[in-house]
């Protein structure tokens, strides 16, 4: 997946040569990806997915640029105080700062998501107050979305909200494929003090379907070294701070 965000097709031959593993294994993991709508298979190979390549399985996403995601969660959770409020979007970068939640030494935190797999993250977790914000379930990204979560969230005040997103370019703003999402999401900006958008270098310039708002209405953009000297200029530009780990 992370080859095919630069390239348009890839080989059996050559993933079986990057990986070291045979080219029965690759033929398998490539049916795989297809059945859940990641890619395209195609005859000795497999082709990125034009329709809607940002929107992919949640498994799937999980697996890329998993390193990355793991000090930008390392990182945002460093930056939770004891006795906060903080709002945890769906994704899975957030995801990375649930399970650090739980080696952090806090004696009481309140966390609000929308997003099922947080919630069993932190569902264990004495110290943790648990909001979830009920609505309707997006299958690709186990969130929560729509009317009913607008409804709660304008009632909430947070002290942080750290954002997942799909796509972030300095002129056209924060993005996420799906519309109801981007409302809801939107809503969490309006209700907190700070707002840290935590995102790998490859969401950078990537383009997608809802705009969530613009880029300055974050504080803070966590994100790893192979965002471009470029980008970070213009974030910095627009006041944003950006924290490279």
């Amino acid at each position: 997946m992370e080859q095919l965000e630069t390239q348009e097709r890839v080989t059996v031959s050559e993933l079986e040569h990057h990986f070291g593993v045979s080219a029965v294994t690759i033929r398998g993991d490539l049916d795989a990806l297809a059945e859940v709508g990641a890619v395209i298979r195609s005859h000795g190979g497999a082709l990125r997915h034009v329709d809607a390549p940002e929107d992919t399985p949640i498994a799937v996403k999980e697996t890329l640029h998993h390193p990355e995601k793991v000090r930008i969660g390392h990182a945002a959770a460093r930056m939770i105080k004891d006795g906060e409020t903080v709002i945890l979007d769906s994704g899975t970068t957030t995801a990375e700062i649930a399970r650090q939640i739980r080696y952090r030494k806090l004696h009481s935190l309140n966390v609000i998501t929308n997003a099922l797999n947080i919630a069993m993250e932190l569902a264990t977790l004495p110290n943790v107050r648990l909001i979830m914000i009920g609505g309707i379930l997006r299958h690709m990204s186990y969130s929560l979305a729509g009317p009913q979560a607008e409804h709660i969230v304008h009632a909430l005040h947070a002290d942080r909200l750290f954002l997942g997103v799909d796509g972030v370019d300095p002129e056209i703003g924060l993005m996420t494929p799906d519309v109801l999402e981007a409302r809801l999401n939107a809503l969490m900006i309006q209700v907190s003090r700070e707002v840290v958008v935590v995102a790998d270098s490859a969401k950078f310039r990537r383009r997608s379907l809802s705009v969530i708002g613009r880029v300055d209405v974050a504080h803070k953009v966590i994100t790893d070294a192979g965002v471009s000297e470029e980008t970070r200029t213009a974030l910095q530009a627009r006041g944003v701070e950006v924290i490279i780990v």
